[in-house]
């Protein structure tokens, strides 16, 4: 197998350059507390910095993510941020936002960077701040503010406007394929059981089952009423960074990295579908689907291929769509994989071994780039033991924005 995705992937690259994850850094996932945005960006930059024993000025181009900074912390023009870093000033440095995709389009815009030849080394950066200095949240202002992410015409009558709009996917998934509550509540228990040996998990200390998931009691509740998605159907309100050096060839030599060290970033894809999610086939996003077909075309990788991965599972059905999204289930079939035990870490495709959203964390801005540094860590033998896939093949991640509307997919190998 190795020497025909070698071939494949050759033809699919052309003079495109080989792209390294030459190092990856992130904090726990949960609270930073007192931590001001510009200590959590220079953290990122110097713990990712740290991690290879090189300094800030050996990194050529950048790229941050954040995506509800500006309302709930009242900070713009991030990338100046980055320049206050010794080494970083003078240097192409810009901000993205693609909603929750953020993380996955800075990484996109390194790569781009790297390929049109502005330098050899690169950094993407991607955090979120959601809670205060004493570790609380304001509800009703982050729910505000994720809304702005949503089209005008669908935020009427949606006290929280996103639980509503996946509410009404779960209802519609379920109805389409014939799908019951405990086959998408299965996805949270797996997630929890996974989150529980990552240190850097925010739900690492809690532990549920399924009967659990199922029950209404406590913190478990239908978050809409008259709609099937539950308290421990959702992802988390994180604060967290993430962080993550790319190279080319020429970048690993003068960063003194070896390529046996490295996982290659063989294959990536973006899309983007229209806002408004009435009118579209969301069970089925088109956008997503191309993406991830042209990151496994330029891979030379085949679906089938994949034993490792990473999924936006922002709610459990996005963990069910998702594992029909990098094509390692049927169309309709997704819970089902979960649920019959495929996506474990000793399954057919572990499938968010990290914990995913749901029980990892859920800091916006370095979802995408938390999601890439784990697979690459599984591939590299860097996970867990708990958590570790015995022979990791082919990794594949898949980052959304919106209402299944921006996507960001990958496809990675240990590098050769």
């Amino acid at each position: 197998m190795p020497g025909r995705i070698h071939a494949n992937r050759n033809r699919a690259l052309g003079s495109m350059k080989r792209i390294y994850i030459a190092a990856y850094h992130q904090s726990k996932f949960g609270k930073l507390m007192g931590m001001t945005v510009p200590e959590i960006v220079d953290a990122a930059i110097q713990g990712v910095c740290r991690d290879i024993s090189v300094p800030a000025e050996a990194l050529d181009v950048g790229s941050i993510a954040a995506v509800c900074n500006m309302t709930l912390n009242e900070q713009g023009l991030l990338a100046g941020l980055m320049a206050m870093t010794p080494g970083l000033a003078g240097k192409p440095l810009e901000a993205v936002e693609n909603a929750c995709a953020s993380g996955g389009q800075a990484i996109l815009s390194v790569i781009a960077k790297l390929q049109m030849g502005l330098g050899d080394t690169g950094l993407a950066v991607g955090f979120e701040k959601m809670r205060d200095a004493e570790g609380k949240t304001d509800g009703k202002l982050i729910g505000k503010a994720l809304g702005y992410f949503s089209h005008p015409d669908e935020r009427e009558g949606k006290i929280f406007v996103f639980p509503h709009l996946f509410a009404e996917v779960m209802r519609d998934y379920m109805a389409t394929h014939g799908v019951g509550e405990e086959d998408l509540a299965s996805i949270a228990v797996q997630e929890y059981a996974n989150a529980k040996y990552n240190p850097y998990a925010q739900m690492r200390n809690v532990q549920i089952t399924l009967e659990q998931a199922m029950k209404i009691e406590g913190v478990n509740r239908y978050v809409v009423e008259g709609l099937p998605l539950k308290t421990y159907d959702c992802s988390q309100i994180t604060d967290g960074y993430a962080a993550m050096i790319l190279a080319t060839d020429e970048g690993l030599r003068k960063l003194g990295v070896e390529r046996s060290d490295c996982v290659e970033i063989a294959g990536f894809g973006q899309a983007t579908d229209p806002l408004r999610k009435s009118g579209r086939d969301v069970l089925r996003p088109k956008g997503a689907y191309c993406a991830m077909s042209r990151a496994y075309q330029m891979a030379g990788v085949k679906p089938a291929d994949v034993n490792v991965a990473e999924v936006h599972d922002c709610f459990t059905v996005m963990g069910a769509i998702g594992a029909e999204v990098i094509g390692r289930a049927a169309y309709g079939q997704g819970a089902r994989f979960w649920r019959d035990g495929k996506a474990a870490p000793d399954g057919e495709c572990a499938i968010n071994t990290s914990g995913g959203l749901i029980a990892k964390g859920h800091p916006i801005g370095a979802t995408g780039i938390s999601m890439v540094g784990w697979a690459a860590w599984q591939l590299l033998g860097k996970a867990p033991k708990e958590l570790q896939v015995a022979r990791p093949r082919v990794a594949a991640t898949f980052n959304i924005g919106g209402p299944i509307c921006a996507s960001v997919c990958m496809v990675l190998r240990a590098a050769s």
